[in-house]
């Protein structure tokens, strides 16, 4: 007799035991389809607030909702088995007090069953990291390059480029590890300063666009597969998925103009072949006219 052993999903302390082990693995998921697919190769999934820019067409990450975060995320959790899920926190509703922190997040946390929540920032989040820590919910942090800051930053621009930049971006690293974080993202920042953060703090490091010294990587599953049309430098193209849609979609209209689509063996027939040959097709009748007054 066989015994089938369920395996257990990822959790934040899973992620913090890899520092300087394995690379970890992440990428962005926004449904249950994409979800199931990276479960099988992604440590964890990050249902990111980029989904605004990805999948709603917004210029930024800032419009995006709480309520547009959760639902995502529990398509995600639905859809994964095994990676841990970090859902984003969206922009204002983690920023205002610890207090507010927590009451958002701890909805995120029971509406979606996901493992974790991801918020932006450093020293001046690294007091609401740890209210949040010590209430129960595991924290990734996210620092250098923060997308949701983006009108104060000037646009999305590379961080820590300058030496004069580095001190004050190592100790946003510094304090959120101090304060409880169980990882922290390293975004579109200057190798030699995100490999320095990854030897310095007792944390894992996720990379994008950072170093490859990093403890492990992270991209916009749409962005790696070809499916955006414009991406960041740090983006390497792993697929072609835009342009083997578009060809999908061409040949499919080009048929069903062509009328060779439905073909019969995509349509359903009547049950017994006596039944269908006694059915008597329907002639188009013209339109009556209408008498003119």
């Amino acid at each position: 007799m066989s015994i089938h052993i369920k395996r257990r999903r990822l959790m934040a302390p899973d992620i913090t035991a890899r520092k300087g082990g394995d690379p970890i693995v992440s990428l962005t998921s926004y449904h249950a389809h994409t979800a199931a697919i990276a479960d099988n190769h992604c440590d964890f999934l990050l249902v990111g607030d980029s989904l605004g820019m990805v999948m709603h067409g917004f210029e930024t990450t800032v419009p995006v909702s709480l309520e547009l975060m959760i639902m995502h995320g529990q398509a995600v959790v639905r859809g994964s088995k095994k990676a841990l899920v970090v859902v984003d926190m969206p922009f204002s509703t983690y920023e205002e007090s610890p207090s507010i922190a927590f009451r958002n997040a701890a909805r995120v946390m029971k509406e979606t069953d996901c493992g974790a929540i991801k918020l932006e920032g450093g020293r001046r989040m690294a007091e609401t990291i740890r209210y949040l820590v010590d209430r129960g919910i595991p924290v990734m942090a996210h620092i250098g390059l923060t997308p949701q800051s983006v009108n104060v930053l000037g646009g999305f621009k590379t961080q820590g480029r300058t030496i004069d930049q580095w001190e004050a971006i190592e100790e946003d690293a510094r304090l959120v590890a101090d304060a409880g974080a169980f990882a922290v993202v390293l975004e579109a920042m200057a190798a030699p300063l995100a490999e320095r953060i990854t030897k310095a703090i007792p944390i894992p490091t996720i990379g994008i666009g950072a170093s490859p010294g990093c403890d492990g990587q992270i991209l916009v599953m749409e962005d790696m597969l070809g499916l955006s049309p414009n991406v960041p430098k740090f983006v390497k193209k792993f697929g072609a998925i835009g342009a083997a849609i578009d060809r999908a979609i061409a040949s499919y209209a080009d048929e069903v103009r062509a009328r060779r689509f439905p073909a019969p063996e995509h349509t359903y027939a009547m049950k017994t072949p006596e039944a269908d040959a006694s059915v008597t097709p329907v002639r188009a009748t013209k339109k009556p006219k209408t008498t003119s007054t």
